[in-house]
């Protein structure tokens, strides 16, 4: 909890224990006075959040009992002491499932970045004029993508960067969007806009005798990079520049800077998956070798402030869910990819592609475990059967030469992301498994840096 929620919670309880235990009106006021304006600092310096509505409800009850026992006479209130503690019982009540709400549904802590550079972070968006969008509806315009890069930083006083947009309509539009992917109710997911990053935005990019590695991300189907920022920034503070791409339309939610937001319209079929996913596929790999293309000539840009400290010719990428199979797609077929990493994602295109010639590690879930001994049991659909025995086969002769396929105990698919620290109740929904979330991200952080470590940078690994 926050400070003045915190204080809010202790002052309604002293009102409370004002109105049970204490006859003197000079207490009262003093109870009374420290109440309000404990709420008002809370609102106007922290802003509220709906977590904590039981709290301004019970306050404001609270607030007119202690006004009514100050201007009247205690007796001339025809109250039952009887129905004076059921109400006492239910302010506790009110007050007791604020916290726990607050404490369920927490304002976002992202870990803070485990190397020695502060994290500096910018925005970008580029468009490919080679391309056009081809969603049903939708204009057939240019290929738009944003892209928010990472880097090693001067350090900078101040707050990190917030992780979503400021403008109040812009983030109504944001928190809609999301919440429609993960099927909630916007209003629970109104306290986002508090969220914030350890990175600062624009912060002066930290001098090197040498350039950094380039580490490319691609999200999973329906998230985006927002969901990916902790990985990004603790590999920045150990010395690698990152970005992360916004595949248009197969985001939640993707902001432009005229301010337009576009949506998730990259539905994929559950009937005809491998085949949709290798058409969406596609645009993703093309998106990700145009981005690769444009951080390049950011490199050469004599305007640009990573000028000469990209190290293209030690790229990776690293991706989740889809963004995995793309991941191993790319690293596969492109030749500037010389690592990659799949975090629990699908191998949805396997046609063409024999022994991965170079070093690729999967990290995968628990679930994943269970789909293997699955498959081995012959307890798996027929329809998918012959597509996973591939997949799996893919993953042993990977392993087998200079891969590494693991499994991270207690996890399940969005340990992978920064969901997990939106709130420890998803590990009931099944999202997530029963590790805490920063153990996990953790975990996958060490493996990640470990595997980049050793093969983009040439002092080799770190021990993790």
């Amino acid at each position: 909890m926050r400070l003045f929620e915190a204080l809010l919670i202790g002052s309604n309880l002293v009102l409370l224990v004002v109105l049970l235990f204490m006859k003197n009106r000079k207490i009262g006021l003093g109870a009374g006075f420290a109440a309000v304006c404990t709420l008002s600092a809370h609102l106007i310096w922290e802003g509220y959040r709906w977590q904590l509505a039981p709290s301004y409800l019970a306050s404001v009850i609270l607030f007119i009992l202690v006004a009514i026992r100050m201007y009247r006479n205690p007796k001339s209130v025809n109250l039952r002491k009887k129905t004076r503690y059921i109400g006492y019982f239910i302010l506790t009540v009110l007050l007791g499932f604020s916290v726990f709400l607050a404490q369920a549904v927490p304002i976002l802590v992202l870990p803070k970045p485990g190397g020695e550079a502060a994290v500096g972070t910018q925005l970008f968006h580029f468009t490919d004029s080679t391309r056009q969008d081809s969603y049903p509806n939708l204009p057939q315009n240019d290929r738009e993508l944003m892209v928010r890069v990472w880097y090693p930083a001067k350090p900078q006083p101040g707050k990190g960067e917030l992780l979503f947009p400021e403008d109040p309509a812009q983030f109504k539009k944001y928190k809609e969007n999301f919440s429609g992917v993960f099927g909630l109710p916007a209003f629970i997911l109104d306290y986002w806009k508090y969220t914030r990053g350890n990175s600062r935005l624009n912060a002066e990019l930290l001098p090197a005798s040498a350039p950094y590695p380039l580490v490319l991300i691609s999200h999973g189907m329906g998230t985006g990079s927002v969901m990916q920022v902790s990985q990004a920034e603790n590999l920045a503070s150990h010395g690698f520049i990152v970005a992360a791409i916004d595949h248009t339309y197969s985001t939640a939610a993707t902001l432009f800077p005229d301010g337009r937001i576009t949506g998730f319209e990259t539905k994929t079929p559950a009937n005809d998956f491998y085949t949709y996913a290798k058409r969406v596929g596609a645009v993703w790999a093309a998106d990700i070798q145009f981005v690769l293309s444009e951080m390049e000539h950011l490199n050469q840009d004599p305007k640009s402030s990573l000028k000469g400290m990209l190290d293209v010719n030690h790229t990776g990428i690293m991706g989740h869910s889809f963004g995995g199979g793309t991941a191993f797609n790319v690293t596969y077929s492109s030749d500037k990819i010389k690592a990659g990493i799949d975090m629990d994602g699908t191998l949805y295109d396997l046609e063409d592609k024999g022994q991965m010639p170079k070093p690729f590690m999967f990290l995968n879930s628990d679930k994943r475990s269970t789909l293997s001994a699955a498959i081995k049991n012959n307890e798996v659909p027929d329809s998918i059967r012959a597509q996973l025995v591939k997949e799996q086969q893919t993953m042993d002769n990977i392993a087998a030469r200079n891969g590494q396929v693991i499994h991270i105990r207690g996890t399940d698919h969005f340990n992978f992301t920064d969901l997990q620290f939106y709130t420890p109740m998803l590990k009931y929904t099944g999202m997530t498994g029963d590790i805490d979330g920063y153990r996990g991200a953790a975990l996958v952080n060490s493996y990640v840096l470990d595997f980049f470590t050793k093969h983009l940078k040439k002092n080799g690994g770190q021990p993790l």
